[in-house]
């Protein structure tokens, strides 16, 4: 700042008390030459930052605790707020950056984009002149609020794959080659979609695969249209998971494909073409076109003890966050573990966002990455996101200083997410420990709803004593990936508590689709006190794992088996006791039973259809006969209306037999006023579209 800025800073805050909490003021309006005065507000984030840094530098007033003061309005950001750990406030007087009260401000990374005209065919266009001078390219479009989506083919189902050739170019040291093209073979619709690409458009043209937990996502190097064959490069697929027959693509981003409403496309000498939907005139609808990569960057250094400490974010609303595709597209990763956050958090402790907001984005909405201790996240409003929800650690067991822990994520919704990445999940802990996440409502995702553990098998995990609480988890799957759960557990992970959530609406494309799914690892776990319902293949599945704990659930309605098991070891695999099992369909349980070391035993088994009981091709007295369920008993739980999902009881003496507790389910999830509590609820259109979605494929015969 120059010296009529000190001046100025000078003159107005001398007046004020050294302990006295100090107000700067940001107004839409404002601007940062002002004072930031509530008469004379400054008018960014990064303006209000640096008066503080100003104030900070003058030893008279290094007491004072600030509190950024934000009026309502939008405020269009030209840059991320970086905060370093000179930014940093004090136990005792935390730098809070919140919302005035009654305000509900928003900042927007994006740009509006108007002067749309209408052409002879209907479509809506306009020229970007950024586009055309600075080459600026955006890879998602927010209309009126909601996600646009950009042009694609087929509108509605896929394109499947034929067969699939693979040439390696470079291997590398790992099972995956670091460079290697693969020639995909489409069927009769990948074809048709294939005629209407012209050769000049090839250089943007993208497919987006799923096959099963995995998502790839590649721009094609060539095509060959009478054949039915494009070619692309990049990595080697993953030998557990190739792209093969029958594996499912879309192709997107060129113009032929610009053929539903709602769809756009960004041509390459900057006109903007969009397809309005039914009710849309130019002049009611707005376009914003995402810019920034990140909205909030908050980076200290752990490795010489210089943190970002004690700031609080209030209130505030983060929108239009861009994710800008690399030129090799996106690699399959699980969880979409590669994308970055709107909100990025590294090196930081005592960082609280409270009663927030973060939507429209194209990656993941907050990430507390390496290095973050004691920080928090609670009632903020996380949706229409194209990645994940809120992420916690690293994918590497960082040690020490490094290494997050302690965080909590408390009474958030986080909702329709993955909308770009569908392998996201709602909350993801990586090698971080110690967490609590608890009480969020998590619905309306792709893959799973929380994943907790980073490591496949018995290799060290620092994913451990996390709380896994009152979590209400819903509507997830879609039928669009595999090998997905309403809580997924991975690797050692001893101290780990699952309880109290209600898990419900889970289901998968082909195998898959459980409630609580202990995966490859998994160790030392508690699942208990939760209720699970309307899954495809189960309430619990454990992959392998040791000394896993599952007990007084209520597990119920699973479409195929109701519990699986697939890998048996030596060891204890888990202990499965004091549960209540109920369902109209399907079998009791099926996998590798018949040599896995468990202790099952003091549960009910209840078919409410009929009197078949199937355990893995066996009879309860044959099951019985493995040294399973000595205890147990087939017997009616008594619940108050089951198919109506009310699984509270009108009788006790059943379920005392088995010393199985009632616990109040209704807990889980969301708490607050009831304009919070109606937030969280899924439009019923989303629903019923669910619904169809699960019924379309359990008519289906899909290998896997």
């Amino acid at each position: 700042m120059n010296n009529i800025k000190h001046l100025v800073f000078a003159i107005v805050f001398l007046s004020f008390n050294l302990n006295a909490q100090h107000k700067i003021y940001i107004s839409p309006t404002g601007n940062d030459a002002n004072s930031g005065t509530k008469t004379e507000p400054l008018a960014t984030l990064i303006g209000a930052r640096n008066a503080i840094r100003l104030l900070k530098e003058n030893q008279s007033f290094k007491t004072l605790a600030f509190t950024v003061i934000i009026e309502d309005g939008l405020y269009v950001m030209k840059e991320p707020l970086e905060l370093l750990p000179k930014d940093s406030g004090t136990q005792k007087h935390p730098i809070i950056y919140k919302a005035e009260e009654g305000a509900h401000p928003i900042f927007s990374g994006g740009k509006t984009i108007s002067n749309f005209t209408e052409t002879e065919n209907g479509l809506w266009q306009t020229k970007i002149p950024e586009s055309v001078y600075y080459n600026w390219k955006f890879h998602q479009l927010y209309v009126n609020n909601n996600r646009a989506t950009l042009a694609k083919t087929p509108n509605q189902g896929f394109i499947k794959i034929d067969t699939v050739f693979q040439n390696i170019w470079k291997q590398g040291k790992s099972k995956v080659a670091e460079r290697a093209e693969q020639i995909i073979y489409l069927d009769s619709n990948g074809a048709k979609a294939l005629q209407n690409i012209k050769p000049n458009e090839l250089k943007n043209v993208r497919f987006k695969a799923y096959h099963k937990w995995d998502y790839t996502l590649r721009h094609i190097d060539d095509f060959i249209a009478d054949s039915s064959k494009i070619v692309t490069s990049g990595k080697g697929m993953k030998p557990w998971n190739p792209l093969k027959k029958d594996r499912r693509i879309i192709l997107e981003n060129y113009e032929a494909a610009l053929d539903a409403p709602g769809e756009w496309f960004l041509k390459d000498n900057g006109i903007l073409l969009y397809k309005p939907k039914d009710g849309e005139t130019i002049n009611n609808t707005e376009f914003i076109a995402p810019v920034l990569g990140n909205l909030i960057t908050i980076e200290g250094n752990a490795i010489e003890n210089k943190y970002v400490q004690y700031v609080n974010f209030e209130g505030l609303s983060f929108k239009h966050c861009h994710y800008k595709i690399p030129p090799t597209g996106s690699e399959p990763n699980q969880a979409a573990a590669i994308l970055n956050a709107a909100i990025l958090v590294e090196n930081a402790k005592h960082i609280n966002i409270s009663n927030c907001e973060v939507s429209n984005i194209g990656q993941h909405a907050v990430w507390f990455g390496r290095g973050c201790s004691y920080s928090s996240i609670n009632k903020t409003y996380i949706h229409n996101i194209g990645g994940g929800g809120v992420y916690l650690g690293d994918f590497k067991p960082l040690q020490n200083e490094l290494h997050t822990h302690h965080i909590s994520v408390e009474n958030n919704i986080i909702k329709s997410g993955g909308q770009e990445f569908p392998a996201a999940v709602g909350v993801w802990v990586g090698h971080s420990s110690n967490n609590i996440i608890t009480h969020n409502d998590i619905g309306n995702f792709f893959y799973t709803g929380i994943s907790v553990g980073w490591v496949w098998g018995y290799k060290p995990s620092l994913a451990k004593r996390n709380t896994i609480s009152y979590n209400h988890i819903h509507h997830i799957g879609w039928a669009l990936l595999s090998d997905m759960a309403g809580i997924y557990t991975l690797g050692a992970s001893e101290g780990t508590v699952v309880e109290k959530n209600l898990i419900h609406h889970i289901h998968s494309y082909s195998y898959g689709g459980w409630g609580m799914y202990a995966d490859e690892g998994s160790t030392g776990i508690v699942f208990k006190n939760n209720l699970v319902y309307s899954t495809k293949t189960g309430g619990f599945q454990q992959n392998y794992g040791k000394h896993n704990v599952v007990k007084n659930n209520i597990l119920a309605f699973a479409k195929k088996y109701q519990l699986q098991c697939t890998i048996p070891e030596k060891h204890k695999s888990f202990t499965f006791t004091n549960n209540i099992v109920i369902f109209n369909e399907g079998m009791v349980a099926k996998g590798a039973w018949d040599t896995v070391v468990a202790e099952i035993d003091k549960n009910i088994y209840w078919n409410t259809s009929s009197t078949d009981y199937n355990f893995n091709e066996h009879n309860f007295n044959e099951w019985k006969a493995l040294g399973f369920d000595k205890h147990s008993l087939i017997t009616k739980p008594y619940f108050k209306d089951a198919e109506a999902f009310n699984f509270n009881f009108k009788r006790k003496n059943n379920y005392k037999k088995i010393g199985f507790k009632p616990f109040n389910y209704s807990e889980a999830g969301i708490y607050g006023d009831a304009a919070w509590i109606e937030k969280s609820k899924l439009k019923t259109e989303i629903t019923e579209a669910f619904d169809k979605a699960v019924e379309t494929n359990m008519k289906m015969k899909i290998k896997r």
